[in-house]
């Protein structure tokens, strides 16, 4: 009974913890307030709580305090001693090492599905085929969306055990048109661009660019449909990748999610192009993503920075198609793209 309150008392979300709130804890272990009391007095002669000082005791016999101070580094302990428990019994492919430095909350809401994970692979091991991604979610914990969209991608990851599975992921395909002369490169180019009608405006000029595809990114499409690169175009090469998108916060967000996937660096030369030109005013509805835009604009030179900041601050922005065809291929043409 102590194990399972402490544990819960490890998950609490704060430091502190009022009488009420810990009796809401301890409440259905116990029948009587005295039970109650002597079950907070042992956690509190343990050492597991401390009672808040400036806060108080109840004038009731026995008297506890108002407020307690929860010392989580004495309740990690047991959370360690649990994984490494639970490490020594999982199927070998199974690793735990991640959730030693994550809160025992991710551990306990991760745990019904490992446990899962390790029937199935005592039964069958690790598989030697590709599977859609539905199939395999099926067969690991009898649900077809958990992997992409129940967390488990996530949880997969963090045992170690993703890659391992050999599971093919279920997106669109991506769409791209391909350089001829230059898919036997050891070093191969690929330009991302957001929109339709960038797309259409460059592939004239694809073959007289260094550049091996042309693909088609659909807005936020791409960040899924990257992952069928590899599929689609089976060429052992150092591929380097660069995109062209919106600048406004969706665009900037887009790449940034896209570069959580795969080295993507900002199609510098158009980007800059763009800022030679006079800007539109709109997509203020548009939420900004705290961590994007510092990425993007680490790409940048500080004028730049200064000018794309103030540019998305007062509700500004560059669509792509503020460059006309005959700029976009100039641009791609001649630009240096290799150095």
């Amino acid at each position: 009974m102590q194990e399972k309150i402490e544990k819960q008392l490890a998950l609490f979300s704060k430091r502190t913890i009022s009488l009420d709130e810990l009796e809401r804890i301890i409440q259905p272990f116990v029948h009587t307030y005295e039970e109650f009391a002597e079950m907070v007095l042992a956690l509190e002669a343990k050492g597991t709580i401390e009672m808040v000082k400036a806060k108080g005791r109840t004038i009731r016999t026995p008297s506890l305090a108002f407020q307690y101070r929860i010392h989580k580094h004495l309740l990690t302990k047991d959370y360690h001693r649990e994984l490494q428990r639970y490490q020594n019994q999982l199927h070998s492919a199974i690793q735990l090492d991640e959730y030693y430095g994550k809160e025992p909350s991710i551990w306990e809401r991760d745990k019904p599905f490992i446990l899962k994970i390790d029937s199935y692979l005592r039964t069958h091991d690790l598989p030697c085929e590709v599977t859609a991604a539905p199939e395999r979610s099926m067969e690991l914990v009898g649900d077809e969306k958990w992997i992409d969209e129940g967390g488990g991608r996530e949880v997969l990851k963090r045992i170690g055990l993703f890659e391992l599975l050999r599971i093919i992921p279920v997106s669109d395909p991506l769409m791209f048109a391909i350089n001829p002369t230059n898919v036997t490169r050891t070093s191969q180019l690929h330009l991302i661009v957001e929109n339709k009608t960038t797309y259409q405006a460059l592939l004239p000029a694809l073959c007289g660019t260094v550049f091996s595809t042309l693909i088609y990114g659909r807005g936020k499409s791409v960040i899924n449909s990257i992952e069928q690169f590899s599929m689609q175009y089976p060429i052992q090469a150092d591929h380097r990748f660069y995109y062209f998108g919106d600048i406004d916060r969706e665009g900037v967000s887009i790449w940034y999610s896209l570069s959580r996937k795969i080295p993507v660096s900002p199609a510098l030369p158009f980007y800059r192009a763009c800022l030679q030109k006079e800007p539109t005013r709109g997509k203020e509805y548009q939420v900004e993503r705290a961590e994007a835009l510092p990425s993007f604009l680490s790409y940048f030179d500080l004028d730049e920075k200064c000018r794309l900041s103030e540019l998305l601050v007062s509700g500004l922005y560059y669509p792509q198609e503020t460059l006309k065809t005959w700029e976009l291929q100039h641009i791609w043409r001649e630009s240096d793209w290799t150095s």
